[in-house]
């Protein structure tokens, strides 16, 4: 059954039409899309890929995932009527293996083509050229996802201004660009150098997520991700171990490297008996709802999903300004707060204020991310790649 967010049955036969147009075939088949994926790795852009092509495929479409590899945790997640190819031979990450990948990909849409390219995240960006330049009878309609922020101070004046030209060849060959919040947009739209760029939400919720349960009544603070340095686990232990506050608890789920050396910090900093590292789960939505708050201490993300997640969760958050991205999920104090990378004490002060204040309505924050759920975010790419392929069609 079709969720009431997906295309309607006109929709599907509309879009059909337009494929049909497009590249001569008969009317009435269904849509084909194209996903580029360099394997299935347990990554954000990986899993947005995986999920939408679950939910194009539920709404009638054919879909195509051409990888440099089939291995991967993700596989596991993607639906039967997903097919899977894999580059002959393999090709792994590695120096230039996104180039090749392009190429691979494109001689692959050459022989079976698609009517829309949807290429996940700026890490595949590369994969764009070579199907950019297959002849038009078989060229797809390209979409490019902007997954994390392109304009970072960090960069210095000279590093961005090269950023930028690599951004904008990449991006050359895209008919359509979908970025995750609105300042995205408008960087990716400055660097292509014209208005081409759509705010599409992150489809980091299911459905049918379920409905916030009561706040919790105890002091648990829970983070998640992988357990590197990048993540910024370090700091969040030190600055638990500041807290005055010595009924709470700290749970970080995840696996990583860095496992026994966090262990090892939470002892030295006297905390080791309230440090919960319980390793990697499926699904962190049971510990959220044993939560009273949730922590993102990364040094830099794209996209964060996990806020995502905890907010639906009914959870307020407390994250560093790791990304432009999270103005967009934090704006007022019912939500949390925001502090500085790496400065525990900054951390410590407002996860105290947040475990001294009032819980929020956790319905009204799980209402504040309700667009991002997989059914709304699959019909908008839907539509984008109608768009994309009336502009081709109207200038073929």
């Amino acid at each position: 059954m079709i969720p009431r967010d997906h295309p309607t049955a006109g929709e599907r036969r509309h879009y059909r039409r337009l494929a049909s147009a497009r590249i001569g075939r008969s009317a009435g088949r269904p849509l084909d899309i194209g996903i580029v994926l360099h394997d299935f790795a347990l990554g954000g852009t990986e899993r947005i890929a995986v999920r939408l092509a679950n939910a194009w495929a539920d709404a009638g479409a054919r879909v195509t995932i051409f990888c440099g590899s089939t291995e991967g945790p993700l596989a596991a997640l993607l639906g039967s009527e997903v097919e899977v190819v894999g580059a002959m031979p393999a090709i792994p990450r590695g120096r230039s293996s996104r180039r090749r990948l392009g190429q691979a990909a494109a001689a692959h849409w050459d022989l079976h083509p698609v009517d829309g390219l949807y290429v996940p995240g700026n890490y595949h960006w590369p994969v764009i050229g070579a199907s950019a330049k297959l002849p038009e009878a078989v060229r797809p309609a390209i979409v490019a996802q902007v997954s994390a922020s392109l304009n970072k101070p960090q960069r210095g004046r000279l590093r961005q201004f090269g950023f930028d030209l690599r951004m904008r060849r990449l991006l050359k060959g895209a008919d359509a660009v979908a970025a995750l919040f609105d300042q995205a947009r408008d960087d990716a739209d400055r660097i292509a150098g014209g208005r081409r760029a759509e705010t599409i939400a992150l489809p980091a919720l299911a459905d049918d997520v379920p409905a916030p349960v009561a706040q919790a009544t105890g002091k648990t603070i829970v983070a998640a991700g992988r357990l590197v340095r990048e993540k910024g686990f370090a700091d969040l232990i030190d600055a638990f171990a500041l807290l005055d506050d010595r009924e709470a608890s700290l749970v970080i789920v995840g696996a990583g490297i860095e496992r026994a050396a966090l262990i090892a910090r939470a002892a030295a900093r006297g905390v080791g008996d309230r440090v919960i590292l319980p390793g990697y789960v499926a699904d962190i939505r049971p510990w959220l709802d044993d939560a009273r708050l949730f922590v993102l201490s990364s040094h830099f993300e794209g996209y964060p999903a996990v806020l995502v997640e905890a907010l639906a969760a009914g959870r307020p958050v407390v994250s560093t300004r790791c990304t432009s991205a999270v103005d967009t999920l934090i704006d007022d104090a019912e939500t949390g707060s925001i502090v500085p990378v790496g400065d525990p004490k900054a951390m410590a002060r407002a996860i105290g204020a947040q475990l001294a204040a009032p819980s929020p309505d956790p319905h009204r924050l799980a209402a504040r991310v309700a667009h991002h759920r997989i059914g709304p975010v699959a019909n908008a790419y839907l539509r984008l790649f109608e768009q994309a392929a009336l502009v081709r069609l109207t200038t073929d």
